[in-house]
């Protein structure tokens, strides 16, 4: 039981650890690049579309979905226990549009309304018998990201820039009377970066962000469960965290 708490102590703070190390890369890809490819300068696609105050865009994009479990090692009458793990990112779907709001030549604030599709895999093993179950939760997004785009100095025709922000989402397809009941609505903390492509008609934007959940999506109040034997997925878990990367490619 110890080893276990160990283990988890240290995930945890592995993943604190990944997070710092990915805002200060997102930094340096900001302030770096353009250095770092001084070219001769080239004629410049649509030189004053960054002072407008207000820009308008959709996005297209793919993400991965994951679930971070703790298990308390709960054992029932019988001895069962089961220990429960989702063991890949699952792949889904994001579409969305975009309003941007310029602050100054540096800053920008950006309301992103989306919708993701997609599913994570549960996988339960019985240490008593070596059983397992596999639950597949599938998930419909809508969320409302507000970033603070940090964006580097244009150099021809490319711009990179970082963004922080929150993500609060709400999950439309949750089912009941499954072994894990997860909670609607979620809040997420993100941190990224991309790109600004200026073409000679419009910019394409090539981004990537992770997000992290703050609140416990693991339902404990199991009115649902018309079978009490499903009770023990629910008391064998303590809490979970949701987790996302999400790329995507937005038109402006």
């Amino acid at each position: 039981m110890t080893s276990i708490s160990h283990i988890l102590h240290l995930g945890f703070h592995r993943l604190s650890r990944l997070w710092k190390t990915l805002v200060l890369a997102a930094l340096a890809f900001v302030v770096v690049l353009p250095s770092a490819y001084a070219q001769k300068r080239k004629v410049m696609n649509r030189p004053y579309i960054d002072q407008r105050q207000l820009h308008y865009g959709f996005f297209a994009g793919v993400h991965l979905q994951d679930i971070e479990l703790v298990n308390n090692g709960f054992v029932d009458e019988n001895g069962n226990n089961w220990y429960a793990d989702a063991p890949n990112y699952e792949p889904g779907f994001s579409v969305g549009v975009l309003a941007e709001y310029r602050l100054n030549n540096n800053f920008s604030l950006r309301v992103i309304p989306s919708m993701h599709f997609g599913s994570k895999d549960v996988k339960f093993i019985n240490h008593l018998n070596a059983e397992t179950e596999i639950q597949n939760v599938k998930s419909t997004y809508i969320s409302l990201p507000v970033d603070l785009k940090i964006a580097g100095e244009r150099f021809n025709n490319y711009r990179p820039y970082a963004v922080v922000g929150v993500n609060p989402m709400y999950d439309l397809t949750v089912k009941k009377q499954k072994n894990l009941l997860l909670n609607r609505f979620d809040c997420y903390l993100e941190a990224g970066f991309g790109c600004d492509f200026y073409g000679p008609f419009f910019k394409f934007i090539p981004e990537i962000k992770f997000a992290y959940g703050l609140s416990n999506i693991i339902n404990k109040k199991r009115n649902d469960l018309t079978n009490p034997d499903q009770l023990i997925f629910t008391n064998s878990i303590d809490k979970g965290k949701s987790k996302m990367i999400i790329i995507t490619f937005y038109f402006e």
